[in-house]
């Protein structure tokens, strides 16, 4: 019984030298460790620079042939085995008995073929911009946008001040 409170001093003595030496959670991202690493805070996504031109480009399809399936089913039976046991010990009996189950047998069968309209290029909004991220070098870089971003920055004068979320770098 006179372990407990011994147990309890150390305790909080322990975890008071480990916080004093560093050794606590990090104050910044509410994890453990150091700076930085894959526990700190993610960068914002955002971009920023001056606009320079927008494109829209339509989702392309192309026509396609490809064969027609279609299920066909025949009526089929198969046996089926019963059995029952009654009894114990050196009177146990067993019965088996048969019977006939009717199913249908199915398979896909090509009847013909058929035209159908296949998706060679999405629907793509774009904005070109200049001075990327405020560094001078990166100019003309294409960023794919949403069609809300895209009217937003396509009413704006050429190189005004804009800041977008992007969907995706290139055009």
């Amino acid at each position: 019984m006179k372990q407990r409170p011994v147990l309890a001093g150390l305790t909080v003595m322990l975890v008071a030298v480990l916080s004093a030496c560093g050794g606590g959670a990090d104050k910044g991202s509410g994890h453990g460790g150091g700076k930085g690493g894959a526990y700190s805070k993610p960068q914002s996504d955002q971009v920023r620079g001056l606009y320079d031109a927008v494109r829209h480009l339509p989702r392309k399809t192309v026509k396609g042939t490809r064969a027609h399936m279609v299920k066909e089913c025949d009526p089929a039976t198969r046996k089926v085995k019963h059995t029952s046991r009654s009894g114990s010990g050196t009177r146990r009996k067993t019965r088996t008995w048969y019977t006939t189950e009717h199913y249908k047998e199915c398979r896909k069968v090509r009847k013909g073929s058929e035209t159908y309209t296949r998706v060679v290029r999405s629907e793509r909004w774009c904005v070109r911009l200049d001075d990327v991220n405020g560094k001078p070098r990166k100019d003309d870089r294409w960023f794919r946008v949403s069609p809300a971003t895209y009217s937003e920055v396509h009413g704006k004068a050429e190189h005004a001040r804009v800041k977008f979320e992007p969907r995706g770098r290139g055009c």
